[in-house]
């Protein structure tokens, strides 16, 4: 980082937010004379970090689909291997508010750089460690119980990430452009999911006896590699100027998962009702449909694989964009749009897949994982950061993703599934979940107050909610 020495002019006037801004800490206290990095730097290394960690994570969904049945649950039958499959999937999940808690926990009281790269070496080293894992043919009954402790490894590891990454963004970015530079924290979601379908659409052009012996081991082997990557572009941030202030008051919470629970119960269970609509939406379409696609409607597993990556690179795009629109028009409308949009477009989705044209069904992917999921999930890191105090805002942005993600994303395979069953096959049961699942995200959207223009410091966040929108930040 390169050094610039200070003006001998007397600075301008500044709170004590914008002077940790402008002045980062050095790791005695002290503020440094190092140039701090833009808000854009720290939005990159946000989004390039995240983007890893969900290779990692979403790489064994991927897998769950197209390999872990064949290879660690061969013992049983085709549904009940798939099914078994997708519970160790949801197993991340269950993880993962355990990861939540203990990372939320020390990122609220020791600072969220030093937690994020301590999420980053966890989900690395679980995830090369499947990739070296015997199969069941080899080892028996402990081939899928050692895939279940590393895939609980994952969970935790993803499980303490998505605050910090998404604080490093929002409370690095201006007030006017928080929506904007807080959405590429989430832009690793559909990023790693491109990252993950990517890899394994390379390996399956291997001889299916290659791809199932060593092919889909490369994919997740590649994570040491990336894990280098990421560490490095995390060392270069500094931690977020409203951390450092909460710091410089002294207002460490010593129990954040208390205060939160004390303080705001209201916005954490309403904020876990809108997230609803996000995990659904991307879990049905990356996870539960590709298998669906590919087993029940026996369709090429590679084709169906591209339209993913099409869908989640358009994800990618809109994530940013949607954050950016909230930022003029506010979080609420936007994704308010979003989720309508997957309200009405369950039961069309559920038709095309089932007439098993290619190009519809490819549609769906494109518009399930890009449309939709993009518009939902742009303004919500600005959303959610914007409700809850700095003092535990990382538990509860750890607590609000992954407690509700169980239901939301962990479970909508099985849930899909079993729907499956009792439709004969169909996906009109599925498509009547996925109705109301997006009418109760809407209806928790509606209880909670519009964000944008709310300061994150905790003496903004005591004007009354029909004011908030006159306050200059």
């Amino acid at each position: 980082m390169k050094l610039t020495p200070r003006r001998s002019s007397p600075p301008p006037l500044r709170s004590s937010v914008e002077q940790r801004r402008g002045d980062p800490e050095t790791p005695d206290g002290r503020l440094s004379s190092a140039t701090p990095p833009t808000p854009r730097r720290v939005a990159l290394a946000s989004a390039v970090g995240a983007t890893i960690e969900w290779y990692d994570f979403f790489l064994y969904g991927t897998a769950a689909a197209v390999v872990f049945d064949k290879l660690y649950f061969n013992g049983l039958d085709g549904p009940a291997a798939q099914f078994a499959a997708f519970a160790t999937f949801a197993v991340g999940f269950f993880a993962r508010p355990i990861g939540g808690l203990i990372f939320g926990h020390f990122g609220d009281r020791i600072g969220r750089k030093q937690m994020l790269l301590l999420t980053l070496v966890v989900m690395g080293i679980g995830t090369a460690l499947i990739g070296l894992l015997p199969t069941y043919d080899q080892i028996g009954v402990w081939a899928p119980i050692a895939l279940v402790v590393l895939r609980v490894l994952q969970g935790i590891g993803v499980g303490g990430e998505y605050g910090g990454a998404v604080l490093l963004a929002v409370e690095y970015a201006p007030a006017e452009r928080r929506g904007f530079y807080g959405s590429f924290a989430h832009i690793g979601v559909p990023g790693g999911l491109v990252l993950a379908a990517s890899a394994f659409a390379i390996a399956g052009q291997l001889p299916e006896e290659d791809f199932l012996a060593w092919g889909w081991r490369v994919c997740f082997l590649v994570s040491i590699v990336l894990l280098g990557i990421g560490a490095y572009i995390r060392l270069s941030v500094m931690e977020t100027p409203e951390f450092a202030e909460v710091q410089e008051r002294k207002e460490i919470s010593r129990l954040p998962l208390r205060d939160l629970l004390a303080e705001q119960p209201r916005p954490l269970l309403l904020g876990m009702g809108t997230r609803f609509i996000e995990g659904f939406t991307f879990n049905l379409f990356s996870v539960y449909l590709l298998a669906y696609v590919a087993t029940n409607l026996e369709l090429p597993r590679a084709w169906a694989l591209d339209a993913i990556i099409v869908g989640a690179a358009l994800g990618v795009v809109l994530v940013p964009m949607a954050g950016a629109l909230s930022d003029r028009v506010g979080r609420k409308p936007v994704y308010r749009v979003g989720a309508w949009l997957g309200l009405l477009f369950a039961f069309p989705a559920a038709w095309l897949v089932q007439t098993e044209d290619r190009w519809a069904i490819s549609l769906v992917f494109i518009v399930g994982l890009g449309a939709i999921y993009g518009i939902v999930y742009g303004p919500l890191a600005a959303f959610w950061s914007e409700l809850f105090d700095t003092r535990y805002r990382y538990t509860a942005l750890s607590t609000l993703y992954q407690v509700s993600g169980i239901l939301a994303s962990g479970l909508t395979p099985l849930i899909a599934a079993w729907l499956v069953t009792k439709g004969d096959g169909t996906l009109w049961w599925v498509a009547g979940y996925n109705v109301a699942v997006a009418a109760i995200s809407l209806t928790c959207a509606h209880f909670l107050p519009e964000t944008r223009g709310r300061g994150l410091d905790r003496e903004d966040r005591a004007i009354e909610p029909d004011s908030r929108e006159r306050v200059t930040v």
